[in-house]
């Protein structure tokens, strides 16, 4: 039987058989931009690639069922016309988890096929253990619950937090953006209840550590916080409550996970803090709020870039500004790129950091923007420059870093001693490495008489970045009464 064919009734051209519109691709998409319809993600065989991730025959199945060129894929993945052609035709892959996410949203996949993701990770999920970090557990409430009451229970198993490395990794950033979220009311609703006064005052507490923090550092923060997170994680496990109430307490719970991780990584207890890193980010899920899953997420970010995996650092911080794309937040988008640029400059990506810090500052002008959190209020200019200034000396370029620094330090607030201190020191090593001991140890002592009183384990790491710094300056005449006053500083921290 001889098939009737179809033609364009605007240009005449035939049509594909697999194009039910009356009209060409071409015609279809003059005066607008290339797109992948809606209806080409909703045959059984574009579905079955997306859960095999098998992203060529996905792009071929896409592209024949959307009518679209590859140099129109091109235009929404950013991918070259040959990588395209061979990825089509099983000659290449598509690696890794950045790209993955991006030609995955400039194909405009459906926020309803994104569970499709996880069917791999799905085949090899194992018995909920309490004792096991697995990203490969579902994303539900008491997944979540059971997680953050292994980060608050104690000392962490050192197996358990090994598994969040590496690939487990990058599989948990990823879900966080692809799984759904469930159910959060209470099961059974027979314990205390969660009223919304209850809420307020328990976020009120985290935002007072927030502010103590800025100014006297995390040393005498990290347990007062870890039991303030005990609670909420109390009243997620038995408390009752429906469901807008559960994922108002899932933020708050996330926003304390986050600060009490933060302390506790501050506090030089990193492998703990990844435990409540993680929590946070599965608690973030679960209140639905996009904002707080990127907080997470630049947690995660900063525990990366300073010791983990630094590529895991940008992926951390692309994946939370994708889940806030729809969001007017500039100060939120602006702090993730700098984690992004700090993981950059770690690989030595010059290119790739700058560009990130300049976005950010360009960001940070526009101010506060609708959608931008209340527990963002520390993103400024000086932040930013201070940042800056990071990435410079991570990328050897020490007469730069200090210019940035040079330039922060004047933005910086007063009330906020321990970032004053955090990024004078670095400015200080900058100075140093730049050949200028004079301002160096100009600024050294300065950091030195402001750090009495501040318990911070990172700010212990810079000053000793600094005298080591210092003592390769042995010939200069400033540097010895720098040394001098060094040695007793760090003596009384160490005593403290």
């Amino acid at each position: 039987m001889k098939l009737s064919v179809r033609t364009c009734t605007n240009c005449g051209t035939q049509l594909n058989q697999y194009n039910s519109d009356p009209t060409c691709a071409p015609c279809s998409r003059t005066g607008a931009s290339p797109s992948v319809p809606d209806r080409a993600w909703r045959t059984k065989e574009v579905q079955q690639a997306l859960a095999a991730w098998d992203f060529g025959e996905l792009m071929r199945l896409l592209r024949r069922r959307s009518g679209l060129s590859q140099t129109e894929v091109r235009a929404l993945t950013g991918l070259t016309q040959s990588y395209i052609s061979d990825l089509e035709n099983g000659r290449k892959q598509l690696g890794g988890r950045d790209a993955i996410i991006d030609v995955l949203n400039g194909m405009g996949l459906p926020a309803d096929l994104r569970p499709l993701l996880l069917a791999p990770f799905a085949e090899h999920a194992r018995p909920p253990a309490a004792s096991t970090l697995d990203p490969a557990m579902p994303w539900t409430r008491d997944r979540m619950v059971a997680e953050l009451e292994v980060a608050v229970g104690g000392s962490m198993k050192r197996r358990s937090v090994l598994a969040l490395g590496g690939a487990v990794m990058s599989q948990y950033i990823l879900q966080s953006a692809v799984a759904p979220t469930e159910a959060l009311a209470a099961e059974v609703q027979t314990g205390a209840p969660v009223t919304p006064k209850l809420l307020q005052s328990m976020q009120a507490i985290t935002d007072e550590f927030r502010q103590l923090d800025a100014s006297g550092g995390s040393g005498a923060l990290a347990g007062t916080a870890k039991r303030h997170l005990k609670v909420l994680v109390g009243w997620l496990r038995s408390g009752s409550y429906d469901e807008e109430t559960g994922r108002r307490l899932a933020g708050v719970t996330a926003d304390a996970a986050m600060q009490a991780g933060w302390y506790t990584f501050d506090s030089g207890k990193r492998d703990a803090a990844l435990a409540l890193f993680a929590g946070a980010l599965r608690a973030a899920h679960s209140s639905g709020d996009s904002r707080l899953r990127a907080g997470a997420l630049s947690f995660l970010a900063i525990y990366n870039y300073s010791v983990g995996d630094p590529r895991e650092a940008v992926t951390a911080a692309r994946t939370g500004r994708q889940s806030i794309s729809d969001q007017d937040a500039p100060a939120l988008h602006a702090m993730l790129l700098t984690r992004a640029a700090r993981g950059h400059a770690r690989l030595r990506e010059e290119r790739h950091a700058l560009a990130a810090l300049n976005e950010a500052e360009e960001l940070c002008a526009r101010g506060v923007g609708e959608d931008d959190p209340h527990w963002l209020y520390w993103i400024n200019r000086g932040e930013i420059l201070g940042q800056r200034g990071s990435c410079y000396l991570e990328l050897g370029r020490p007469a730069e870093a200090a210019q940035a620094f040079d330039a922060a330090r004047d933005v910086f607030s007063r009330e906020e001693v321990r970032t004053r201190a955090q990024f004078l020191s670095r400015a200080a090593t900058a100075q140093m490495r730049a050949g200028d001991a004079d301002a160096g140890c100009a600024i050294g002592q300065e950091v030195l008489d402001l750090v009495e009183g501040i318990k911070s384990a990172r700010l212990d790491e810079n000053l000793r970045n600094m005298l080591t710094e210092a003592q390769q300056l042995n010939s200069a005449r400033p540097i010895k009464p720098l040394l001098e006053q060094g040695e007793v500083v760090m003596r009384r921290r160490a005593m403290a």
